[in-house]
């Protein structure tokens, strides 16, 4: 297989004007951000723009952009914006981008746009948006566009098809081939078909599922064991999904509707998105079945839905707070919780400090291990092989997927007959070339973690993290002392004082002997710098607290130099 794995990659060469060239921003060795720029004639084509959220590792971390520093000297260049789908995962970061440059012309399904237009209302930005749907040619610049209908878990998905003088890539997006689904669109596998023959030098298909054998569930056969959970359920339910999952939603609102309760919706953006799909059509909600959420205490329990975000363990989401019991929503004896999802890699930590607050509570929790309560939104090995044989590409890029993902779904291509020298598997930051439809990978850029913080964006690096994770788990100790520079003697302290290293100060009293020598004699073998003195403090105070306490603290020492 095209990969660079054993080798040092270094910066591209310079961009051969016969080529497209093809890098990954995100999506990549990882479930999110998504985010691919396509470069050919001097001008760039974006596909997606999403959000990672943060793992355990990352404290205080509410989103994870794509690194955006590969684009900021040539955002001119840029002739379009192209959203395969309205999740998170890849919209979440168009604000972001946008706040560069505004005037990006942004194209997607009409479901879509209708999203992006709604988050970016929040953060004060007009965009320039233009609708397009499944058969619909467009043009940027060198880049001509046909878009293909795919089904997906959120309504009005596309794939797109690039076509450039250097070959044509077919980016299905995120995909699967539900046979019947809730909404009657299928996977276009006839438009995939036709542009198998027309000629595809890169596939670039969504790998998430791709170690997965077979073909995955229908969505049609969550319907039923929500209503007989439903049925069963003595008290309030609780049902936890994406925010954008207007299937899940619709299945929630069929079930409560045939059981005789009303269903609130919790959480801002689960209120906004489903506003937003009931709107233009694509949510049908049962006449008197939708409450709004003050009005859920004047219900008797046995007839309240609560349908709400937070089913990766997100912190601020509304049932992380549930569990926590930091929300309005107070969680008790024989409630039933269902989390109706699939765990996102590297969240299973989180979702499982969440379902044992809730079942701390008295809460029943459900979750796909317990009941067919969720089918994933993406394609399995069987579909993959089959998409493969349909198309016929002479070339694959797995994309959106951890590396084990990447690795299987480019093994359904090699079973299938693709060329291995024609299969390239990239991460995120790596360059790709594309020229004479054979695609190789010729370099990497830099392609770092954009954290943002509250309103702080990029500004956190991963050293504020580990720095971060050292306070929380090994607390932190502070010594103050104040040295003459002149006479070079110790004029006050050490004063030490700690948190969540030790239950009272009064065990340090044994160091400070140790720290004051210490210093002393620096001082008397002529070191009299700030920085230098706070080292041979921390090094002191650092070898004692790891001996005596086997802690590991973040160490602050303050020498006042007078």
């Amino acid at each position: 297989m095209n990969n660079a794995l054993t080798q040092e990659l270094g910066p591209p060469p310079k961009m051969d004007p016969e080529a497209v060239r093809i890098v990954a921003l995100g999506g990549l060795g990882e479930v999110g951000r998504n985010m691919t720029v396509f470069e050919y004639h001097g001008k760039i084509l974006i596909v997606d723009a999403g959000v990672l959220f943060p793992e355990e590792e990352q404290p205080g971390v509410d989103l994870i952009l794509p690194d955006f520093s590969y684009l900021d000297d040539r955002l001119d260049d840029i002739v379009g914006l192209v959203l395969t789908h309205g999740h998170e995962d890849h919209i979440g970061a168009v604000p972001y981008l946008l706040k560069r440059k505004p005037d990006i012309p942004i194209l997607g399904s009409k479901l879509t746009i209708a999203l992006i237009e709604a988050k970016l209302k929040e953060h004060r930005i007009k965009p320039i948006t233009r609708v397009v749907a499944a058969g619909d040619l467009d043009q940027l610049g060198p880049f001509d566009l046909e878009f293909v209908a795919v089904n997906h878990s959120i309504p009005d998905a596309l794939a797109v098809f690039i076509r450039t003088g250097a070959g044509n890539i077919l980016h299905t997006g995120d995909f699967k081939m539900d046979q019947l689904p809730l909404d009657g669109r299928i996977t276009d596998l006839r438009a995939f078909a036709r542009l198998g023959e027309e000629g595809v030098d890169l596939f670039m298909t969504d790998s998430t599922n791709a170690e997965v054998p077979g073909f995955t569930a229908l969505e049609k056969d969550i319907g039923p064991v929500l209503e007989n959970l439903f049925g069963h359920a003595e008290r309030r339910i609780i049902v936890a999904s994406f925010s954008s999952h207007v299937h899940r939603v619709q299945q929630v609102l069929n079930a409560a509707s045939a059981h005789g309760r009303k269903v609130a919706l919790v959480g801002r953006s689960m209120v906004r998105n489903m506003k937003i799909a009931a709107d233009l059509g694509y949510l049908d909600v049962p006449q008197g079945v939708l409450i709004d959420i003050k009005d859920v205490d004047d219900l008797p329990d046995d007839q309240v839905v609560l349908m709400c975000t937070g089913s990766q363990g997100e912190p601020m989401a509304a049932l992380s707070r549930m569990a926590n019991r930091n929300h309005r929503i107070e969680v008790g004896d024989g409630d039933t919780v269902i989390l109706a999802s699939s765990l996102i890699p590297g969240n299973e930590n989180s979702v499982f400090k969440v379902i044992n607050g809730l079942m701390k509570l008295g809460a029943k929790v459900i979750s796909k291990a317990d009941a067919k309560v969720h089918v994933s939104g993406h394609a399995s090995g069987g579909e993959l092989l089959y998409c493969y044989n349909i198309v016929k590409p002479r070339g694959v890029m797995p994309v959106h997927g951890e590396w084990r993902h990447l690795l299987a779904n480019a093994r359904h291509a090699e079973a299938t007959g693709v060329d291995p020298d024609n299969i390239v598997l990239a991460d995120d930051g790596w360059v790709v070339d594309l020229k004479d439809g054979h695609a190789e990978v010729v370099g990497a850029v830099d392609c770092n973690y954009v954290f943002v913080d509250g309103s702080s964006v990029g500004e956190i690096t991963e050293a504020d993290l580990k720095d971060r994770l050292v306070l929380a788990g090994e607390g932190f100790v502070t010594i103050f002392l104040a040295v003459n520079s002149q006479t070079k003697t110790l004029i006050a302290g050490p004063e030490i004082h700690a948190r969540g290293v030790a239950e009272n100060d009064s065990v340090f009293d044994s160091i400070i002997p140790k720290v004051t020598k210490a210093v002393e004699e620096a001082l008397e073998s002529g070191t009299t710098d700030q920085y230098q003195l706070q080292q041979v403090v921390r090094r002191t105070v650092g070898r004692w607290v790891s001996s005596k306490l086997r802690r590991k603290p973040m160490i602050v020492p303050m020498v006042v130099i007078v």
